[in-house]
């Protein structure tokens, strides 16, 4: 593997437990995020077809905006603005769906997990 800012890198995760766990979770988070949008637009009250394709546009857009410029390997590289912004529109988006579902307090609670967790992320990496 290669290092590009600590992405990617198994090296940077030996003897450092800490950033192995926080990397994880923000692989769950990632997923979390993608599930609630497809959870929200799947229960958006606008019809049948629109909800369908609301669950599978949403999180599809998702994918392709993070793995295009957010992702360890992404296609494009921007610089850290440009990244958090995108985790941003993408981790954001998961945790407004999951208020837009209906679960306020849930989302706050995610939110914070979010924020929380891509700080400590992208502060470690830059290491």
């Amino acid at each position: 593997m290669t290092t590009d800012e600590g992405h990617g890198d198994l090296t940077a995760l030996r003897g450092r437990p800490w950033f192995a766990a926080n990397e994880v979770l923000a692989f769950v988070l990632e997923l979390v995020a993608i599930g609630a949008l497809a959870w929200w637009g799947f229960t958006a009250p606008e019809g049948s077809v629109a909800s369908v394709a609301l669950g599978i546009a949403a999180p599809a857009a998702a994918v392709v905006l993070w793995g295009l410029f957010a992702a360890p390997r992404a296609r494009f590289t921007l610089p850290l603005a440009g990244v958090l912004a995108v985790k941003t529109v993408v981790l954001g988006g998961g945790a407004a769906a999951v208020y837009g579902a209906g679960h306020p307090t849930a989302a706050a609670v995610l939110a914070v997990v979010l924020v929380a967790n891509t700080g400590c992320a992208e502060f470690f990496r830059r290491r």
